[in-house]
């Protein structure tokens, strides 16, 4: 019973080894009995026989065990028949192939999972907490929100985490994909499994570790291997049944060879028998093939792609990006950061560019508003720390006042702060600031009564947004769309820098639902109808649902997205979108080659076994073999051919705030 055995004797590595010796023991069993008609011949075919029986036998025991009748059992029963007539070469042959490519098969799909699976190893076991006032070594699954954590160089971080002491950089290619270190500072997020590469840090725990985002990741990725796309569940609705089919068929064509058209049952070496006819034309017919031309490929698609840095959700959501002719982005978030930046400083009349950083800091510096963090991080970017001021005032919605060497200074909107700025310096600040407007940038004023100074706060597009919609349209994908809730100015200043085709501004979640809808109604008729939609899985929540296909970008820590869209970008970079709708492409090819090349073999050789029968040339059953087992492995190092998938143009990501000069990028 195959229970009672040893594990090894069924693992893959042990299977393709017995495959090999069963084909090294068959070749030279041939050789002998062909050149030198030698007896022993005959016991080197049995051997391997009796070794593609034993790991054949298996299977097919399974399958019959669970009330299935399937390939295997059609291997085993065709080889059993065939060394039943005399041919035990044959049935030698087609175990030794059967049980290779099963073995072949198995490596294969170890080989995609290790890609996938290498990502357990990103996982540290134990972490440096503090506790008791102490720092203790503890294990990665004690840890809980809010708990201190230390990450030393070279470490890994043990749970999601907010960086609160020290300056670093991390390496999270093993995760994003993304090719160069990420700078963080206190305030920023740290991902599980992220190797710390400089400074030791501080950090606060976010999440245990078994919710984090590698565990989410983790997650995803086995639901992904467990999908199955339509065509795979078509194939394997039909596969039992057609088993069964191919049993009834061969049986008819031995009755009917043999009764109603005189056939011998046995045959001669001049003429093949019924028995051998129908023999082969059982092995030809069964779609090994056909059943793995998916699962191979779908498999080989995921590993690759989580290797540079995507999740697929499985073989339907593949197939559903691959279908993809338009896309429509959402842009905060999305096509950019989402969160403002000091891009530019213009300096009126304020002599000491960095005095104004340091009093902008102060001003800012218990403030929770996106601006107020973009001028913390340029001014400690800078290295500069905040102007000792007098207590804050805060008017909602305006801006922040407080005493300065003794004048009042103030930030904030102009209309609040033009009290405070010089007279003759008015008319340029207001030009400044409209010319920030038009730029889609936002602009805030500082002033002291004798110093005025604008400050230009910019959300910049991600890396790669420009290569973007060059690379999507290489790939013929028209239009490429922007929806935003922003305002139109902003909307077009982004539309025009990145060359998309299209953008539609000022708009709430259930326009941007209208708008897909209505890019869907337009795609009817095109070769590749679909409508993909790229936001951050939130407040795009409609717009993701009525989508075709849904990728989320960037969201490596937001749940929603990872749970809601087909495909989740883990690193910043925009080229991975046009990656990825290639490499599904891709996968549809191979996959479709895969479907005709085994249906080719299938159907082509199942009619030349009938038809040469009726004609005086018979198929060999050895030229049958070879074809149905020749065409599995095919289909095997077709699909392994998506594992060496090119990599996307460029993954270098830059997050590091603007710092210096007068432009801060």
């Amino acid at each position: 019973m195959p229970e009672l055995s040893p594990p090894w004797l069924f693992s893959p590595r042990t299977e393709l080894r017995a495959a090999v010796s069963a084909g090294v023991l068959l070749a030279f069993g041939a050789a002998l009995q062909t050149w030198f008609r030698l007896p022993a011949a005959a016991a080197l075919i049995w051997t391997s026989l009796a070794i593609g029986l034993l790991y054949g036998g298996k299977a097919a025991w399974e399958a019959l065990r669970e009330g299935k009748f399937d390939i295997d059992v059609l291997m085993v029963i065709g080889a059993v028949l065939a060394a039943s007539i005399g041919h035990a070469e044959e049935g030698a042959l087609l175990l030794f192939l059967f049980v290779l490519s099963g073995a072949l098969e198995d490596r294969a799909m170890q080989r995609t999972r290790r890609e996938v699976e290498a990502l357990h190893a990103l996982m540290p076991a134990g972490a440096l907490v503090q506790r008791g006032g102490e720092w203790v070594e503890a294990g990665a699954d004690t840890l809980r929100p809010g708990e201190r954590i230390k990450v030393r160089p070279g470490e890994r971080v043990p749970a999601d985490a907010r960086v609160e002491q020290g300056e670093s950089t991390f390496d999270q290619s093993a995760i994003t994909g993304e090719s160069m270190p990420r700078s963080v500072a206190p305030g920023d997020e740290l991902f599980a499994g992220t190797i710390n590469t400089d400074d030791p840090i501080e950090a606060i725990v976010l999440r245990p570790a078994g919710e984090s985002s590698l565990q989410r990741i983790l997650d995803l990725v086995t639901k992904a291997r467990e999908s199955r796309e339509p065509v795979q569940r078509l194939i394997d609705r039909l596969s039992g049944p057609y088993s069964i089919g191919v049993m009834i068929l061969s049986l008819a064509v031995l009755l009917i060879w043999w009764r109603v058209l005189g056939v011998p049952l046995l045959g001669s070496a001049e003429q093949k028998g019924a028995l051998y006819t129908a023999i082969t034309l059982l092995i030809v017919a069964s779609p090994c093939a056909l059943i793995i031309s998916t699962p191979t490929a779908t498999l080989s698609a995921i590993a690759r792609a989580a290797r540079g840095g995507v999740l697929f959700k499985g073989g339907a959501s593949i197939e559903r990006l691959a279908r993809v002719g338009a896309v429509c982005f959402d842009k905060t978030g999305t096509l950019t950061y989402g969160r403002p930046r000091l891009h530019e400083v213009h300096a009126v009349a304020w002599s000491d560019a960095d005095e104004l950083l340091a009093v902008a800091a102060a001003l800012e510096a218990d403030s929770t508003h996106p601006i107020a963090n973009a001028v913390r991080e340029a001014a400690q970017a800078r290295g500069i720390t905040p102007a000792p001021i007098g207590p804050v005032n805060h008017t909602v919605a305006r801006g922040l006042e407080a005493e300065y060497k003794g004048r009042t200074v103030r930030l904030g909107s102009y209309p609040f702060v033009e009290a405070s700025i010089p007279v003759c310096f008015r008319a340029r600040v207001r030009e400044l600031l409209a010319g920030t407007q038009t730029r889609g940038h936002v602009g805030v004023t500082i002033a002291d009564g004798e110093q005025c100074a604008v400050l230009m706060m910019a959300d910049p597009v991600r890396p790669g947004a420009a290569e973007l919609v060059r690379d999507l349209h290489a790939l013929g994908v028209r239009p490429v769309r922007m929806l935003t809730g922003d305002n139109r100015l902003t909307a077009a200043k982004v539309a025009a820098d990145l060359g998309l085709d299209a953008f539609d501004a000022d708009m709430l979640p259930s326009d941007k639902l209208t708008a897909v809808a209505t890019q869907r109604e337009a795609m009817k008729g095109r070769p590749r109808p679909g409508v993909a939609v790229i936001g951050d899985g939130v407040n795009d929540a409609p717009a993701l649902a009525a989508a075709d296909a849904s990728l989320a970008i960037g969201t490596i820590g937001t749940a929603a997205a990872m749970e809601s869209a087909d495909a989740v970008l883990l690193g910043e970079h925009l080229g991975a979108v046009p990656w990825a709708v290639g490499l599904a492409r891709r996968t549809r090819r191979t996959i479709t080659t895969n479907i005709g090349l085994s249906l080719l073999v299938m159907a082509g050789m199942a009619a030349m076994t009938l038809i040469g029968s009726r004609t005086g040339r018979d198929v060999p059953l050895s030229v049958g073999v070879l074809a149905h087992e020749g065409g599995t492995l095919l289909v095997v190092l077709n699909s392994l051919l998506l594992l060496g998938y090119g990599n996307m143009k460029s993954n270098t990501v830059s997050t590091a705030p603007a710092t210096t000069g007068r432009p801060y990028r």
